[in-house]
């Protein structure tokens, strides 16, 4: 190799020469440049385009990339913080408990397109449940009372206004018994139910008493009393539902037993009562039990009560009886007070005849018995009655009376505008008596993390135990990471009523479930997977919703709405614009607003917020700033309609 002309081998023991050393020096440097000249421009480019898909300001300029990007030599990409993208940061507090806030008016900006306020009298326009669109349909069993939504051509493209004069709710608990007058001006009820004790108006509030027409001596007492005749205490009785609920005291008064209602009353000749719950900080929905299934899935309620709720449960072969059998849970109760229970007392007060109510209650304890349900009790003004546990002994039993017949092959899970059947559902199979279809539920609270049936035994496609306790932890980290962002979400008292717009399994429910809010998970239509029954049987609460259309409650219904990938899910399917505008109508006023969703996708909601006057911020993901997802925090603008005389 002496006196060749290639290049000297190297070893690690050797002495370089001197043209070794020129050359091997020569090499590095090279090498050392180049590595350089990427890193600048891997830097340059990843900021270029956070400057380039961003509305918000990062603060960096270019001179900080390349001496962040060529710091102690380091060729890696920088890493910022997870602090938010833009510098300035979003005031979640409330500031107003009264004032007028008149007028919403969005400053111009040619680049927005501005959404004007809607004229005041869309101030408790319910879209899906207007009451003029209503009388367009059949009032056979209350259908006209249904879900019938506007077309995409009577979409309202401006905001709602709140009432002149509406200030910030009472904070739970106080907001149980107190709701502001201005914040829903109905005294309807005031007179209608007085003798009830429903509600009563003080000054420039209404005061909740905890009456009904069947607990003169208020919720709380009668709820004492149908705990003395099942067990309400150990857990095993977590989520209600609560039909024709009136201002909702029932579900208000079991919060504090741990037990989670959804009430539920059609918008009707009972002025604002749903509305009223709501106010009062209490789960619940505009709905009515008619021709359509409830927008909720099989096995997923603990107990369903009436009290003096006007269901003829009797009529229409029991089939409203028999939509109830659908949703409650094996070994669930079933509790009904006010007619035609104990007639032989109230008839005359009820100014009906003793045979009419008789005939009543007949035809109640017929078509219990057809779903296998058993007499659990009855005593004073309270029956209760108690669905089995598995079908073993009632399909035995039905060999006999086939009325109702047991409904065919189905998903009995699906109900979002699925006709109601005259048929009995028929629960999961088991091996024994003793076995409870479908898996037997831990009782609350070790249900909420413990691993749901549905899941255990394999009825979700594609859903685990491992992807259940993975989604779990997600939902740990990403609430706590909120709460840095937000720190309001730490302060009890600032947020009561909240949405989860895309919940799939609950964890974000999951992990608010010590504060004093309450969820509402919403179980999207178009979603993959049907996981609302999984949310219910970890003992929270949601309903199914198309986000293409109107959710049925009222305006300003909720502090707080969270949307996971809602937009990703519905392009293609409805307009963004259209989405925003229904989150800003059941926003309320200095609501805030926590979106995830793709950083592009997050622009583009960001252009038309800025339009609905929503104060906003793109925040980095919670595990950086190289995730593509980002998060959109925003808080709703006070404002209201004028007052009369200024309108």
């Amino acid at each position: 190799m002496a006196g060749s002309n290639q290049t000297p081998y190297y070893t690690p023991t050797s002495k370089p020469s001197p043209s070794t050393h020129l050359f091997s020096s020569w090499r590095r440097l090279n090498l050392y440049c180049s590595l350089a000249a990427i890193t600048f421009l891997c830097c340059a480019c990843y900021y270029a385009g956070q400057l380039q898909h961003t509305t918000t300001t990062v603060g960096l300029h270019l001179s900080n990339i390349a001496s962040n990007c060529f710091s102690s030599q380091n060729t890696t990409s920088p890493v910022l913080s997870s602090s938010p993208v833009s510098s300035s940061q979003l005031d979640f507090t409330t500031h107003h408990s009264a004032g007028d806030g008149a007028g919403g008016a969005v400053v111009p900006d040619d680049t927005v397109k501005i959404y004007p306020p809607c004229d005041v009298k869309y101030s408790e326009y319910t879209p899906c449940e207007d009451p003029t669109r209503s009388l367009k349909y059949n009032r056979d069993r209350l259908i006209y009372r249904e879900r019938h939504c506007p077309e995409k051509s009577e979409f309202l493209k401006c905001r709602i206004p709140a009432p002149y004069g509406y200030k910030n709710p009472f904070k739970w608990p106080m907001s149980r018994n107190l709701a502001w007058y201005a914040n829903v001006p109905h005294k309807e009820l005031t007179v209608e139910k007085a003798v009830q004790n429903w509600i009563r108006f003080e000054g420039d509030r209404f005061r909740f008493p905890g009456g009904g027409t069947m607990f003169p001596n208020g919720a709380d007492a009668y709820i004492d009393d149908i705990g003395k005749l099942i067990n309400l205490k150990d857990g095993s009785i977590r989520t209600a539902l609560d039909t024709g609920c009136g201002v909702a005291s029932w579900g208000a008064y079991l919060l504090s037993r741990n037990i989670l209602a959804i009430s539920f009353a059609p918008r009707d000749t009972h002025e604002a009562q749903v509305q009223f719950a709501l106010e009062r900080g209490v789960p619940a929905l505009i709905g009515v039990i008619a021709s359509k299934r409830l927008p909720y899935p099989s096995r997923a309620f603990d107990m369903a009560h009436c009290s003096r709720c006007l269901i003829p449960w009797g009529e229409h072969d029991g089939t409203y009886l028999i939509e109830v059998d659908r949703v409650l849970r094996p070994g669930g109760y079933w509790i009904l007070s006010g007619p035609p229970i104990h007639w032989r007392k109230y008839w005359k007060g009820w100014e009906r005849t003793k045979e009419d109510l008789n005939a009543e209650q007949t035809k109640i304890e017929k078509v219990a018995r057809s779903l296998c349900w058993k007499k659990f009790v009855e005593k004073d003004d309270i029956a209760i009655w108690q669905k089995p546990y598995n079908h073993l002994q009632c399909k035995e039993l039905r060999k006999a009376s086939k009325n109702p017949p047991m409904c065919p092959a189905q998903d009995p899970d699906r109900a979002w505008y699925t006709e109601i059947e005259t048929c009995l559902t028929s629960l999961p199979e088991v091996s024994s008596e003793e076995k409870v279809a479908g898996g037997q539920l831990e009782k609350w609270p070790k249900r909420l993390h413990a691993v749901p049936p549905r899941i255990s035994r394999g009825t979700l496609n594609g859903v685990t135990s491992d992807t259940f306790n993975k989604d779990s932890q997600l939902w740990k980290r990403r609430v706590s990471y909120y709460k840095t962002v937000n720190n309001q979400l730490d302060q009890p008292g600032r947020y009561r009523n909240l949405l989860d717009m895309n919940a799939y399994l609950g964890g974000f429910a999951a992990n608010l479930v010590d504060d004093p809010v309450w969820v509402m998970n919403i179980v999207p239509a178009e979603a993959k997977v049907n996981t609302l029954g999984v949310i219910y049987e970890r003992g929270l609460i949601g309903t199914y919703q198309s986000w293409c259309e109107a959710m049925s409650t009222y305006p300003r219904t909720y502090d707080l709405i969270h949307a996971d990938s809602v937009f990703t899910l519905y392009k293609d399917r409805c307009e963004m614009e259209d989405i925003l505008l229904e989150m800003d109508r059941i926003l309320r006023p200095e609501g805030s607003v926590i979106i995830r969703d793709d950083v592009d996708t997050l622009i583009k909601v960001k252009s038309i917020t800025d339009g609905l006057n929503w104060d906003s911020q793109i925040v980095d993901h919670e595990d950086g700033p190289l995730e593509r997802e980002k998060l959109l925090f925003a808080v709703k603008s006070y404002w209201t309609a004028p007052s009369i005389q200024e309108s």
